[in-house]
């Protein structure tokens, strides 16, 4: 009698039978409700894979021995946090101005990925950088792929200036080391430059585009106000640069830059520092959104105090620019200017990135509406308000939560207890 294997059969109906996907259960003592701006008390959150699939009222329990509950009864769960302006390749020092010649490619991107890291643990899920050597698009492709812990990355890669101004690399450099950058460097003096300058960006993967319309606080340059592009040159920018499906950002501090970047068609204003009524009506009237980083502000101020912690030559612009940022974004919410959350993070040390809500709410704006720009605005200026800064079902699982109620406390913010980004947690106190 010939022996009749039933393997086959055996390996069909286990093939057949359904997999069950680890669901996870998020029990929440409460969570923000980003487009009312409230407080909602006792839900569960269901996440599967990377996806919110379900927001349900009370604490439910899992369907499946194999899913998986995360107890957060006491804690406020709430989005996690974006921020529209970081510099993740770097961060301030004494010693950081000697960097640019002693520092290789894969100094950057160590030093990167340990800010990026902090960053996320801090809630900050997704981040705008605002400008770096290139090791930012790295980093970047490096956290999407899973290579390494960080926040999701929007770049600007390198920013672009003008010869001289705030984004010339050379700045600060002795003659024979100046050279003369132009496009491909970021460095741009026409409008026909400006243009190359921004395909070279996309070329090198930029997701957006940071331009330095004035001078800046902690370039190696004396002036720190002064306009640095022409319109015609801004305009061909933003052009260019939305052929491309890219954004516009201008880094500005004085007045003149400011109001061409705004006529040009610029997206967001990051600083602001002296803007004009005049400019803050056009702002208005273009849905331009100032980023006032007024984290970094204050923090230059502080330091230009200490002898020696920055070149001389920017003790003064850190002095005078500094210290009127705050009040600079009062005036501007009360004018009703648009207004998006952004830090500056690198500038001061990264990871520090939530006393930006605390300055926020000191200069007027209330609580909820700080967070709801450091969510719903932000997700919506980075084209992503469809699947990011909400707790809602198909919205990416980018979820954080607190000891206290930031409506309540806002400093409770910088106490980051639990840290999931596309349903993985990676921190939870």
């Amino acid at each position: 009698m010939k022996f009749k294997s039933h393997l086959p059969l055996f390996v069909a109906l286990f093939i057949s039978l359904p997999v069950l996907a680890q669901k996870t259960y998020i029990h929440a003592g409460q969570i923000f409700d980003a487009a009312k701006g409230k407080m909602i008390k006792n839900k569960t959150l269901v996440i599967e894979g990377k996806k919110i699939t379900n927001v349900l009222d009370g604490w439910v329990a899992a369907e499946n021995p194999t899913d998986n509950t995360l107890d957060l009864k006491t804690k406020t769960v709430l989005p996690g946090l974006i921020d529209m302006h970081v510099h993740i390749e770097s961060e301030y020092t004494p010693q950081a101005y000697m960097g640019k010649y002693k520092d290789d490619d894969a100094d950057r991107a160590f030093d990167a990925a340990q800010n990026a890291q902090r960053t996320l643990m801090a809630g900050f899920t997704t981040v705008r950088d605002m400008g770096g050597t290139g090791v930012n698009i790295a980093l970047r492709d490096a956290i999407a792929q899973g290579k390494v812990p960080g926040p999701r990355i929007f770049s600007a890669e390198k920013a672009i200036g003008t010869t001289g101004g705030h984004a010339d690399p050379t700045n600060g450099s002795r003659k024979e080391l100046m050279g003369d950058p132009g496009p491909r460097d970021g460095v741009i003096n026409s409008p026909d430059e400006a243009r190359e300058a921004v395909r070279h960006r996309y070329k090198n993967g930029a997701d957006c585009i940071k331009i330095t319309a004035t001078g800046g606080v902690t370039s190696v340059a004396k002036n720190g106000q002064n306009p640095q592009f022409t319109y015609e040159e801004i305009k061909a920018i933003v052009d260019t640069a939305t052929d491309y499906g890219m954004h516009v950002a201008a880094h500005a501090h004085g007045d003149e830059g400011m109001y061409r970047a705004v006529l040009a068609g610029v997206k967001t204003i990051e600083h602001g520092t002296l803007v004009s009524e005049r400019t803050m009506e056009l702002m208005k009237e273009k849905q331009t959104y100032l980023v006032a980083t007024i984290s970094a502000g204050k923090h230059v101020a502080k330091m230009a105090k200490i002898k020696g912690f920055f070149p001389e030559i920017i003790v003064p612009k850190a002095i005078a620019i500094g210290p009127q940022i705050q009040a600079t974004f009062g005036r501007a919410y009360k004018t009703g200017v648009p207004i998006a959350f952004g830090t500056d993070a690198g500038v001061f040390p990264h990871g520090e990135n939530a006393q930006e809500f605390v300055y926020m709410v000191e200069a007027g704006m209330p609580e909820h509406e700080a967070l709801q720009h450091a969510m719903i605005t932000n997700a919506k200026l980075l084209g992503v308000a469809d699947e990011l800064g909400q707790l809602l079902p198909g919205y990416t699982a980018d979820i954080i939560a607190v000891g206290q109620n930031p409506l309540d406390d806002i400093t409770t913010l910088q106490n980051v207890s639990f840290v999931m980004k596309e349903g993985q947690v990676y921190k939870n106190n």
